[in-house]
């Protein structure tokens, strides 16, 4: 790791863990004491599960070593030739390079889209947590990588709650949620999951600190260089680069932007020979059971970008210049067979649209720009 990987590492850390202490308090919870100098309430509960390794099936996993502060919540062990992660057991894989958990919080429920499909907005579906939408909700989401065989492996809800209990934070359970926290398993269960949500809507997984944000909270005062200026600019143009299409950006001075739609698509992304697990990937579809959702994955968010690599549902791309490749030539001009050549979202259908014609400065500009988007600026 260079230098100015470090810097920047470090500064994201600072951010991270100052925007924990300050947004404790003004995070809800259904109880909240005051232990020592320690505040007791859902985030501080949901964090201590999130990074405690106990509550997988080997005690060598946790929430966080697949969405690590370090990685913009991602997974900092993979790379494209070794796109998925491990899970507590040995030589166990899921199919999927983890999404960041950061902004999570953000995405509406699981449902039909408000607005009507049509041939130029081909998403009928929104929101949920994933990259295909399986879980409905930030809770239900917390649920499922406890009991997922390929990730922290327990044998059910039962065996997790107990884990839990022999905690040396089981006080801070039964402070949160009553002394009667454990009796009942399910009810446990939920509350455990629910914690580790709170701790997912907390400042310290959502602080809105990158360069980006100093711009937009303060236009005058530009922090960015030339270079990610004509970077934002091609970003939001809706004729040229066309990334804000789906990756919205807000107007300055109103709510932050979170660079994503929620919206389900199909962009042509080509298998990863390196995925350990080689089978299509139907994504949305094999959810909802629709052919004509075939091949669609969720929007990203590309807050903290520079740091989630590799890229795509099945991090098939090491460099955010080979993602702009992608939207730029590859697929337009079949240079990529899809893994899913089915419901390619029109601007990326070949035969029908041709390529950006982005320069080499244009890409360099629009990677520049994307660089501003991670936390720890201010």
């Amino acid at each position: 790791m260079n230098n100015l990987s470090i810097n920047k590492y470090t500064l994201l850390t600072c951010a991270i863990f100052t925007g924990f202490i300050s947004g404790l308090s003004g995070c809800s919870s259904n109880s909240s004491t005051t232990a020592g100098d320690e505040t007791v309430n859902a985030v501080t509960l949901g964090r201590k599960i999130f990074f405690d390794e106990n509550l997988s099936s080997n005690a060598n996993q946790s929430c966080a070593s697949c969405h690590s502060p370090m990685a913009g919540f991602t997974d900092p062990r993979v790379l494209k030739t070794s796109p998925v992660s491990e899970g507590s057991v040995t030589a166990a894989f899921g199919n999927r390079n983890a999404p960041t958990s950061a902004y999570a919080s953000f995405s509406p429920d699981f449902r039909i889209t408000t607005t009507a499909q049509t041939s130029e907005d081909p998403s009928k579906y929104e929101g949920g947590q994933f990259y295909d939408g399986r879980s409905p909700d930030l809770v239900e989401q917390a649920k499922a990588p406890f009991l997922n065989p390929v990730e922290m492996n327990n044998s059910d809800e039962a065996d997790v709650v107990n884990k839990v209990l022999n905690s040396d934070y089981a006080d801070d359970v039964r402070t949160v949620y009553g002394e009667t926290a454990f009796d009942d398993t399910s009810t446990a269960y939920t509350n455990i999951a629910t914690a580790v949500a709170a701790f997912e809507r907390s400042t310290e997984m959502n602080p809105f600190t990158s360069k980006f944000d100093a711009f937009q909270n303060d236009p005058t005062n530009n922090p960015l260089s030339a270079s990610e200026l004509r970077g934002f600019n091609l970003f939001k143009d809706a004729n040229v680069a066309k990334c804000a299409n789906c990756h919205t950006v807000n107007t300055a001075g109103g709510s932050p932007s979170l660079f994503t739609n929620f919206k389900y698509y199909n962009v042509g992304t080509p298998a990863n020979p390196d995925n350990p697990d080689n089978t299509q990937d139907l994504g949305l579809g094999a959810i909802v059971n629709e052919t004509d959702q075939e091949g669609k994955f969720k929007t990203p968010t590309l807050r903290n970008i520079d740091l989630t690599s590799p890229y795509m549902h099945n991090g098939v791309y090491e460099t955010l210049e080979e993602v702009v490749r992608h939207y730029d030539i590859q697929v337009t001009n079949e240079f990529i067979t899809p893994e899913v050549n089915r419901n390619i979202a029109p601007e990326l259908n070949p035969g029908t649209y041709t390529s950006l014609g982005l320069s080499t400065q244009d890409t360099a500009d629009l990677v520049a720009f994307m660089k501003t988007l991670t936390d720890g600026y201010f």
